[in-house]
């Protein structure tokens, strides 16, 4: 129960965060979103293929702010490095997407949010493994689609009918815990969108 429900209420919270910290990105995905839907006020399944803007800003907000900001795994044999280093089986290791997502020898300006690093000709020139917010290999999220989906509906929905911007008052002191969350909560202020 725990990942269908707080891992997606954690990364939309970001991203509707990170929406509000970048106008310029948040109105090009409200125009994306306007042109897909037209007068509807709800999506259809084929509408989510046809945001690939937004997808680049949840992806970079994902980024940025992964749900499940570390991983942690028991080896189940003797695992050798690329540089002969070793652990032996039974060793704990854990792996943190936060910094892994944020490293600037992979990452240009790590910091910046910037969606176009999830274009397909950014994507195919990175590492596989550089963008893990759903972990990889064969224990990643099996759930990851749907999380996807899940998200660019919850943001189409929200700046299709909002407009955000951040509440600077109270800028989000991150938590680390198994879920990303904010120990002062994430706020934002919305606005009815013209």
């Amino acid at each position: 129960m725990f990942e269908g429900h707080d891992t997606t209420a954690s990364g939309i919270s970001w991203i509707l965060y990170c929406m509000a910290q970048n106008p310029e990105h948040q109105e090009k995905c409200r125009e994306e979103i306007r042109e897909v839907l037209g007068d509807r006020k709800t999506m259809n399944w084929e509408d989510l293929s046809k945001l690939p803007y937004t997808t680049m800003c949840i992806k970079e907000s994902l980024r940025l702010y992964p749900p499940v900001p570390s991983v942690s795994r028991e080896l189940s044999k003797p695992i050798t490095f690329f540089d002969g280093r070793s652990l032996p089986a039974g060793s704990l290791v854990s792996l943190n997407i936060y910094c892994i997502q944020r490293n600037p020898a992979v990452w240009e300006e790590p910091e910046v949010f910037d969606p176009l690093r999830f274009s397909p000709e950014n994507s195919a020139k990175r590492h596989s493994h550089a963008f893990v917010p759903f972990a990889a290999g064969p224990r990643n999220c099996i759930g990851q689609n749907f999380a996807m989906n899940e998200m660019k509906v919850a943001v189409a929905l929200t700046l299709n009918r909002f407009e955000l911007s951040p509440d600077l008052s109270q800028p989000p002191l991150k938590l680390p815990q198994l879920v990303l969350r904010s120990k002062n909560g994430v706020h934002v202020f919305l606005q009815r969108a013209g």
